[in-house]
């Protein structure tokens, strides 16, 4: 019984909650889930134990039935060329095909009511499951021991486990949110500064007369001419703060054309209230949302998904996801912790359901590298995931500048305020470089990484860029603000972008554009690359820790990525039309008719008759045909009575 009391040395009480019996038993075997405990926690001396009372929130991730089925099925959905290009799975068929089964699910929540934890909210998928419950329970739970730290770098206090969480092996449990508060969410804008301000003349609008960009600048540069507006679709916004809303309807009303009819939608998530907690917490949420409806002032709604400084993204991801009719989606924040399997899960989801992800790539210059380097883009350290995360769009920054008064595009550089305005802001710039983690996508393939100081075995980021620089912002409760930068303006540019694209798709009946990475790689190694993206060829993102990386040049460089967009025309690239159909020849034999016709794999098609053409009313011949590759056949009755067929491309 000795073994059994709580001061004993670490390993003796390890060893006591193995023979004492404190868990239920649900196997023979435990099992480690590494990634729980700070590796700062190594170098600190814990301050006291987390008193047994204090009640957490934990987000209990589950293994997914057939990860690598969904791998595979993203793949080819997102696949220009493939035969099931956008023919999305509905959630509950993504649920059923690839998700954790319901017997997984009750052996979770079972497992969690067993050690005393209460179920705080389930989730459809299965992916997720919501537990609350004191300190106490949480150590018996899962092996641990939660102890108060010191804060190295803040002033405050932090918990952690001083080892990582066990549970059953036959349990499907992932990982675990909620485990430390260590570190919380970054967001990846840089406030301005009076060392900058005044310097630069970007030829913006901006209500306040300093040049700044604002509003329609940003459609003025990247899609003059458009009449789409984001008509009918939504942006959804990942958010660990709120929003002062008299902030927003007064940059909606400066900015005009019709963005005061924005709906703005606040979900809130793991009991968080709304209210902003911090002014940088909250300067980012409304520089998400006014960055979107500049692009896109036709947006029916801006969705926030909040969840608060102390929230877990994997909850907001999750809620993301189940918004099915919120198509477009944004992530400004940073967080440590590196690579999540199950935040790796519920994006792969967002993929195959047809929604598209962007993800400020960050504000601290190129990424070094290795995993653990200074600045390492996948260093759990450093609050940079979802970091190289290869089924999401990273955005990079670049400087803007515009013809007039915000009336065209005139240039665009390498965002880097360390070349703008000298050492004070060494490593501020467009965040890029080259994963420890994720192997290079297939899409990633058709460009020769290295010869771009890039990996042609890697992840390689950015995707794509937008203006992070001298941009007008309304924040703080009512206060305008000149000059600010970072990779979080340039996110939701991309975001409110894609809505047009949507829209275009919508008009026609088609499916939304989804992940549409290998479609901008496609683009990419064509022709008309260039005039579908402003290629970015001038400027650096380096700094005094790595001197020599990355530098822009032509086509893609890990700096912006493949450029920012240009216009119609890369809407137009992202929304080719469909051929119509069209029949060929009849052929006749033995009492029946059998009708072909020209097909796009992936499309749903109606064959329909008539006997009198000027019919205004056709019937449908059999149910609608969902093709599999170029050509289409169905037999009709020959009667020898006049008939008319037509085929119909469905939505």
């Amino acid at each position: 019984m000795r073994l059994c009391y709580p001061g004993a040395a670490p390993f003796l009480w390890f060893a006591a909650i193995l023979l004492c019996g404190t868990s239920p038993v649900f196997g023979s075997e435990l099992k480690t889930l590494p990634g729980h405990v700070p590796k700062v926690v190594s170098s600190l001396v814990p301050m006291a134990r987390l008193p047994g009372t204090n009640q957490l929130r934990l987000a209990i991730g589950l293994t997914m039935r057939d990860r690598p089925g969904l791998e595979h099925f993203v793949a080819q959905v997102s696949d220009p060329s493939s035969s099931i290009f956008r023919q999305y799975l509905t959630r509950e068929e993504l649920t059923s095909r690839f998700g954790p089964t319901p017997e997984d699910y009750d052996a979770v929540k079972q497992f969690a009511l067993a050690n005393g934890l209460a179920v705080a909210q389930t989730h459809p998928n299965r992916l997720l499951l919501d537990v609350t419950g004191p300190a106490s329970a949480v150590e018996k739970a899962f092996h641990i021991r939660l102890w108060i730290f010191r804060h190295p770098t803040e002033a405050r206090d932090f918990f952690a486990p001083d080892t990582e969480p066990m549970v059953d092996g036959s349990l499907p449990i992932a990982d675990i949110e909620g485990l430390s508060d260590y570190s919380r969410p970054h967001p990846k804008w840089i406030r301005s500064s009076a060392l900058h301000q005044g310097r630069i003349d970007p030829n913006g609008s901006a209500p306040d007369g300093s040049g700044n960009l604002f509003g329609n600048d940003f459609r003025n540069a990247y899609v003059p001419g458009t009449t789409l507006t984001g008509a009918g679709q939504s942006v959804g916004l990942l958010e660990f703060d709120g929003y002062y809303t008299n902030d927003i309807f007064t940059y909606a009303s400066e900015a005009g054309n019709g963005r005061t009819n924005i709906v703005i939608a606040p979900v809130l998530l793991d009991g968080f209230n709304g209210k902003p907690q911090n002014s940088d917490g909250a300067a980012e949420v409304e520089l998400d949302i006014e960055m979107s409806m500049s692009m896109a002032p036709g947006l029916a709604k801006i969705v926030s998904f909040e969840a608060g400084e102390n929230g877990n993204q994997n909850d907001i991801l999750n809620s993301m996801l189940a918004n099915s009719n919120v198509l477009n989606l944004n992530c400004c924040w940073g967080w440590s912790g590196g690579p999540s399997n199950t935040t790796d899960a519920i994006l792969e989801s967002i993929d195959a359901v047809g929604q598209s992800f962007f993800d400020a790539s960050g504000d601290s210059a190129a990424f070094t590298t290795g995993s653990n380097s200074v600045n390492g883009v996948d260093n759990p350290l450093l609050q940079n995931a979802p970091g190289s995360n290869p089924y999401i769009t990273q955005v990079g920054g670049t400087t803007l500048a515009l013809n007039g008064s915000g009336t065209s595009w005139a240039s665009e550089v390498v965002w880097n305020w360390e070349t703008e305005y000298g050492r004070s802001y060494n490593g501020v710039a467009s965040s890029g470089g080259i994963s420890s983690y994720y192997k290079i996508p297939s899409w990633q393939t058709n460009i020769n990484m290295a010869t771009r100081g890039g990996s042609n075995s890697l992840r390689n980021i950015p995707d794509v860029a937008a203006n992070a620089d001298n941009v007008y912002e309304i924040a703080d409760d009512g206060q305008t603000s000149d000059g600010n930068g970072g990779t979080s303006c340039a996110s939701p540019l991309w975001a409110g972008f894609m809505a047009m694209v949507n829209q275009q798709l919508a008009a026609r009946g088609e499916r939304s554009a989804g992940f549409i990475n290998p479609a901008l790689y496609a683009i990419a190694a064509r022709s008309n690359y260039l005039s579908c993206f402003h290629d970015i060829t001038n400027g650096n993102n380096t700094w005094s820790d790595s001197t020599k990386l990355f530098y822009a040049t032509n086509n893609y460089d890990l700096c912006t990525g493949l450029g920012t967009m240009m216009g119609t025309n890369l809407i137009n690239a992202l929304t080719p039309a469909l051929p119509a159909p069209s029949f060929l020849p009849v052929v006749r034999n033995k009492g029946s008719i059998a009708l072909t016709w020209t097909t796009v794999a992936g499309q749903t098609y109606q064959l329909q008759y008539t006997s009198i053409v000027k019919a205004t009313n056709w019937t449908d011949l059999g149910t609608a045909t969902n093709a599999s590759g170029t050509n289409a056949t169905l037999s009709d009755s020959d009667t020898n009575a006049q008939r008319f067929y037509r085929v119909l491309l469905l939505p």
